[in-house]
């Protein structure tokens, strides 16, 4: 495969190599590439949860099992401030 990168990119590849971090160009492309399959798969995650949130939320409402929309909102904020203490 043949790329043509920014002079941009190029300075920034050449930078990581000179630091030492890497020892080739094709080590921070390949770092790179394994940090976008991370985030992808990661969005794809959540993705997923959100999808299924919403699902439970429909059948909810279909057994006419409502919130009141300031807990509700109160009861995410909880379940965010959570799951980014356990990533931290």
């Amino acid at each position: 495969m043949d790329v043509s990168l920014t002079p941009n990119l190029e300075q920034f590849i050449q930078a990581q190599v000179e630091s030492g971090r890497f020892s080739s160009a094709l080590e921070v492309i390949e770092a790179g590439l394994r940090l976008l399959d991370e985030r992808d798969r990661l969005y794809q995650g959540r993705f997923e949860e959100l999808r299924q949130a919403v699902l439970i939320g429909v059948e909810q409402l279909d057994r006419g099992e409502q919130f009141e929309g300031r807990a509700a909102i109160a009861q995410l904020r909880e379940r965010n401030q959570t799951r980014k203490a356990v990533q931290s």
